[in-house]
């Protein structure tokens, strides 16, 4: 009896580590081997309930990508660091774009799949999905990316029809002091970032970074050149503040510019019925977000967010011009300790 309460317990430690390696509440896994088999099914973990549950009542297909995984694989953008996540399918077109889905159904324009960056919809009206090559964040200051497979909708709201990608940031007071990133070699031909944090007060905390890059083009297989290299600019900034034992602020914001080659068809009357040219996309944007959160108990919460987002994209076909303002108003609290009633 005592050998097999001994083995039951060291097969929910394996597998409490593999499934929450990167969002229980504990920063030494060693703990574990303190903890009786009814704390083990107890253990808090991020889950599709906007909320931490414990694991024994998390029934969502939920995994978690910790910035440890990222800096392991070297992943410099965000769709290559979704590689990592089982059930989402990730497939690179040329060298500035990617084509991301979950549960198949992969293409460019895929429009059932809600990104989400610290909150911020990265959905864009041109085809109801995401241009993959313009969302981007410091790799170094990305806290872990939660993605949910399934129908999200009721909670999520709109987009949420096969999951959702939900990117979270530091706060910060976890990004304090400076850090420096460079590197360069034959396809990521040159790179940087220069983040750094500090405090404006006793209860607040900000950073600022700025990140570059010039990516080479591809090469097809009979030899030639894709014509697809691209550069890009980013700057952005984040504060946090405390403003009282209830309330925090967070105020947050980026801009970036990049020229972007490609080859574009276009059709003709006389054959061979089409033709080839190279062509630059232009595109600038930024977005501005604050939200604030306030907690009446550990049952009652409300948080309440607005962003400004828009871009400019410049193709030679179209011109795209997008301002989108989004308010965002959620309260939750407990009915009867029976229930959790989410609106919004």
């Amino acid at each position: 009896m005592y050998l097999e309460k001994k083995l039951l317990k060291q097969l929910l430690i394996s597998t409490v580590l593999y499934f929450t390696y990167n969002s229980i509440a504990y920063s030494d896994h060693t703990e574990l081997m303190d903890l009786s088999v009814e704390d083990l099914l107890n253990i808090d973990v991020i889950s599709v309930a906007k909320k931490e549950k414990s694991l024994n009542d998390s029934p969502a297909a939920i995994y978690v990508i910790s910035q440890d995984d990222i800096r392991h694989i070297g992943a410099t953008s965000i769709p290559e660091a979704l590689r990592l996540a089982p059930g989402i399918d990730v497939a690179r077109i040329d060298a500035n774009k990617w084509a991301v889905s979950a549960r198949g159904f992969n293409g460019r324009f895929a429009n059932k799949l809600l990104v989400l960056i610290d909150g911020r919809n990265t959905y864009t009206r041109a085809f109801s999905g995401v241009y993959w090559e313009n969302q981007d964040v410091m790799m170094e200051d990305v806290e872990r990316i939660e993605v949910i497979r399934g129908p999200g909708a009721t909670l999520w709201g709109a987009n949420a029809v096969n999951g959702v990608i939900n990117i979270i940031t530091k706060h910060s007071a976890d990004t304090q002091g400076g850090l420096l990133v460079a590197g360069g070699g034959t396809e990521e031909q040159g790179f940087g970032a220069f983040r750094y944090g500090g405090k404006l007060n006793v209860d607040t905390t900000a950073r600022i970074y700025i990140k570059g890059f010039k990516r080479d083009e591809y090469t097809h297989q009979t030899g030639g050149e894709a014509g697809d290299d691209w550069d890009k600019v980013q700057g952005g900034f984040r504060m946090d503040s405390q403003l009282s034992p209830q309330d925090t602020l967070t105020i947050q914001g980026d801009a970036y510019r990049s020229k972007i080659n490609q080859i574009t068809t276009s059709a003709q009357i006389l054959p061979p019925y089409q033709s080839n040219f190279n062509e630059t996309i232009d595109s600038f944007a930024g977005n501005l977000l604050i939200r604030q959160q306030h907690t009446f108990s550990s049952t009652s919460d409300y948080s309440f967010q607005v962003f400004y987002d828009f871009y400019n994209r410049d193709e030679d076909f179209i011109e795209e011009d997008r301002h989108v303002i989004d308010v965002d108003l959620q309260h939750r609290f407990a009915l009867l300790d029976w229930y959790d009633i989410v609106w919004g």
